[in-house]
């Protein structure tokens, strides 16, 4: 367990060490079939505004231990995975530390350094044969190593108190979410009864 939780915090960290400028852009350069698995993974914006990467990251942070999280990555990382696999050949079930770092370089160039790590990174969660190699480049190659974690601050109890007084902007998009929540409830049920009525008539 304690190994699984270490490898759902390198894809974790991963995915935090991609920009929302990077996020936008792998969203973009999706297909259709990758972007609709997307769409069913991410829930838009209370604004309606699609897979924004503040949508994808609430995502991930939801999808943890459920599965989500690993899921998006895999999406995002199809392409690349498939191009590493072709260029480790024979080697890509379990490609060793010099293997791996032959190809890396190209891989970067094709599709990003964060799509690599990523990529890296989900197939240690994926609990792939070469997972303690991969991990290790993640830690401490030059090229792909994830950027050290920033120290998580300790909220002072004042700051603390602050944060639970009501916010006019929070509320307000509270109250503008019930209201969507509503009108899809109420959409729903005429739905339901229209369909209802139509069963009668048959």
């Amino acid at each position: 367990m304690k190994t699984r939780l270490q490898s759902l915090g390198l894809l974790d960290r991963a995915i935090r060490a991609t920009s929302d400028e990077e996020l936008a852009a792998i969203v973009a350069g999706l297909g259709d079939d990758h972007r609709e698995a997307v769409e069913r993974l991410v829930e838009p914006g209370p604004s309606g505004d699609g897979v924004t990467p503040d949508a994808i990251r609430a995502a991930v942070a939801k999808g943890r231990l459920n599965g989500s999280m690993e899921s998006i990555a895999m999406v995002f990382t199809d392409v690349s995975l498939a191009d590493c696999i072709e260029k480790l050949g024979e080697h890509s079930d379990n490609p060793t530390t010099e293997q791996l770092k032959e190809v890396l370089p190209g891989i970067v160039e094709r599709h990003g350094l964060s799509i690599t790590r990523m990529m890296l990174a989900s197939t240690v969660a994926g609990e792939a044969a070469a997972s303690v190699t991969i991990r290790e480049l993640l830690k401490y190659d030059d090229l792909v190593k994830l950027p050290k974690e920033e120290p998580r601050r300790i909220v002072p109890e004042a700051e603390r108190v602050a944060d639970d007084e009501p916010d006019a902007e929070r509320e307000a998009l509270k109250a503008k979410r019930l209201e969507a929540k509503r009108r899809k409830q109420e959409a729903a049920a005429e739905s339901r009864r229209q369909s209802a009525e139509a069963r009668g008539r048959v």
